[in-house]
């Protein structure tokens, strides 16, 4: 396995400072963040809003140059591109997968909807099933690989809702990206399992990790509950119990680290975990 870092989880870096620190801290790949970011409300570096290590989605043929120079400097490949694009924005679709052919990388995400209240699920189904279909044939052209993400309250949260979107497109056009943290909210199948059904859709891995918390008791004895992020260490997820499964089914590809706790500096947290992943898998 390699092990490389979604710069979405680098808020504070710039895309230089991010290539330069996780090649010194030993990783082997860079996952670039690509969307229009409008800045933090404050000012402040924040994970979703004010993220420095994130290419623009406007003008982003013009960064093509810019994003691969930055990442072959510092000696790291570019596991993927993540920009937040529906598949059903066929322009803007077709652009990502242009830039990710042109800068050298082998697959991107591309978004399907998240859940609403607007449409019923067939709907949401059908229309998007038709956009990949179309996302299949234009990867193909570029020799790339558009991957659907696992992740919770959207139409794929699970393994099994990725492969009914995906079956019957071609493997090595469309893949989908197994995300431990994401399962833990929503979605979450044996891992085994998950991993022989998905078959050749299998593409690629985020590893993060979360934890349920109470956040109170109602009136009536009834608990709440919240989700939150958590370090490797430290959330629900066994980690360990995982990269062992994903290496028992004969996964041998990218690992990309996306931690959104905060309880470390940035610098500390994205070396630890690259310490705590290679000591998992020797």
């Amino acid at each position: 396995m390699r092990f490389s870092v979604f710069t979405a989880s680098t808020p504070e870096w710039t895309p230089e400072e991010a290539a330069r620190t996780l090649a010194e801290q030993g990783y082997d790949g860079i996952e670039w963040r690509v969307v229009d970011d409008p800045g933090s409300p404050d000012g402040k570096p924040g994970f979703w809003r004010g993220n420095q290590a994130t290419w623009p989605l406007t003008g982003l043929e013009e960064s093509v140059e810019e994003i691969a120079r930055v990442s072959e400097e510092a000696g790291l490949e570019i596991s993927g591109l993540c920009p937040y694009v529906p598949a059903t924005r066929r322009e803007d679709v077709e652009r990502v997968i242009a830039a990710t052919a042109a800068v050298g990388a082998k697959q991107l995400r591309v978004s399907v909807p998240g859940v609403g209240a607007d449409e019923t699920y067939p709907e949401v189904f059908d229309r998007v099933r038709e956009a990949y279909a179309w996302v299949a044939e234009r990867a193909a052209a570029h020799g790339v690989k558009a991957l659907v993400e696992l992740h919770h309250r959207t139409l794929t949260a699970s393994a099994s809702s990725a492969l009914r979107l995906l079956d019957g497109l071609d493997p090595a056009a469309v893949g989908v990206i197994h995300d431990l943290g994401n399962l833990l909210a929503e979605g979450q199948e044996d891992h085994r399992w998950a991993f022989q059904l998905l078959g050749p859709y299998l593409a690629h891995v985020h590893v993060k990790n979360g934890v349920w918390r109470s956040t109170g008791t109602r009136d009536d004895g009834t608990v709440d509950w919240e989700f939150g992020w958590a370090t490797l260490r430290a959330g629900q997820a066994d980690v360990a119990a995982y990269l062992t499964a994903l290496a028992e089914h004969g996964y041998d590809g990218w690992v990309t680290v996306e931690d959104f706790s905060t309880e470390l500096p940035l610098a500390e947290r994205t070396a630890d975990n690259l310490a705590y992943l290679r000591s998992l898998v020797a």
